[in-house]
């Protein structure tokens, strides 16, 4: 959506001055850029064209539909989320940013924070329920636009690993620009050097493998996300190095080797959302062409898994018990020092 107090916080992304809305043209009083405004999010791209740019855009990766509806926060992603609540925590007073928001589910998740958030993306596959239920921004990251420190609180899930070193040390630039003195960031992402138990994963991952070649599993469209990971953190020290450098330090940090996890995502999961797929070729079989009916079948597997969740209460139960299940990686393994890691950074 695009409230009123979206507009006053927004600023030109070329020279920071104030903009002003008439209808669907937004107009910055310093520079005279023009921006457009969706119904439901603004477009506050930069004129710049950064030659690294995120597969993120491209459609195909958001062919199974994943955005389009807001399930409640299960299994890995209410992990993120709980953590996300526990080391940020803010209240009504803060203003909050998420920096690279993508869906828009974090912030719905979240509304009993009742702070004033905004969630900010450069693609734009936003959910129909943020659209309609919170403030939304297509811009880059490495070119916000904010005034400086507008926010005391901001976060970025899945995001860092997405960039290259510079892009992320312009990431963490602007992040800092726009946070307040002593503000946080919380991160969740990897660096590559990971802890000996990862061999665990590891395994699992190999299994996936080998059921994907027997039919149980497809793959695809996880390689398809991955393939956009450059993966620009060497290690921790690394990390704090890069923080540092754009003005903050490491005040909190956890692990998570998902070893419960994967075995749930990886292998459970993606065996159910297979034979769903399955079933939905069956049906398209004969209708539409091979290809289609291939991507419409990932497609209605994935809108069949929400409705399911959301209409049945022993599948919500069930999926809330591995969700509880999987709380052991961060119980056994969240002081061992390892890839993937929540971090709260804060701003001197």
């Amino acid at each position: 959506m695009i409230s009123p107090q979206l507009l006053l916080l927004v600023r030109c992304p070329e020279c920071h001055a104030a903009l002003a809305r008439d209808g669907a043209l937004i107009t910055c009083a310093g520079c005279g850029r023009h921006y457009h405004a969706a119904s439901d999010f603004l477009d506050l791209r930069p004129t710049i064209e950064y030659a690294e740019q995120t597969k993120y855009l491209d459609e195909a990766l958001h062919a199974d539909a994943r955005h389009e509806r807001v399930s409640p926060p299960l299994l890995g992603s209410r992990i993120r989320n709980n953590m996300l609540r526990e080391f940020l925590a803010p209240t009504a007073s803060d203003r909050v940013v998420d920096l690279g928001c993508g869906s828009g589910r974090a912030l719905l998740w979240n509304a009993d924070w009742q702070a004033t958030t905004v969630g900010v993306d450069i693609s734009p596959y936003f959910a129909q329920e943020a659209r309609a239920g919170v403030d939304l921004l297509l811009a880059d990251l490495r070119r916000l636009p904010f005034a400086d420190a507008t926010f005391t609180k901001a976060y970025s899930l899945d995001v860092l690993e997405h960039l290259s070193p510079e892009a992320l040390r312009g990431m963490l630039a602007e992040a800092g620009r726009v946070l307040a003195p002593g503000g946080a960031l919380f991160v969740y992402s990897h660096v590559r050097k990971n802890a000996p138990i990862a061999v665990g994963l590891r395994w699992i991952n190999a299994l996936a493998r080998r059921l994907e070649k027997l039919g149980l599993i497809d793959m695809r469209q996880e390689r398809l996300r991955k393939s956009d990971h450059l993966n620009p953190l060497q290690d921790i020290p690394e990390l704090e190095a890069v923080a540092k450098g754009a003005g903050f330090r490491v005040a909190r940090i956890r692990y998570y080797t998902p070893i419960v996890g994967g075995l749930v995502e990886n292998i459970g999961m993606r065996m159910a959302e297979r034979a769903m797929a399955k079933r939905a070729a069956k049906r398209l079989s004969g209708q539409v062409p091979a290809e289609t009916a291939d991507r419409e079948a990932i497609r209605e597997a994935r809108t069949a898994a929400k409705r399911q969740i959301a209409s049945s209460p022993a599948t919500y139960a069930v999926l809330r018990t591995l969700s509880a299940a999987m709380q052991l990686d961060l119980l056994l393994f969240g002081r061992i020092r390892s890839g993937p890691f929540f971090a709260l950074l804060v701003k001197d």
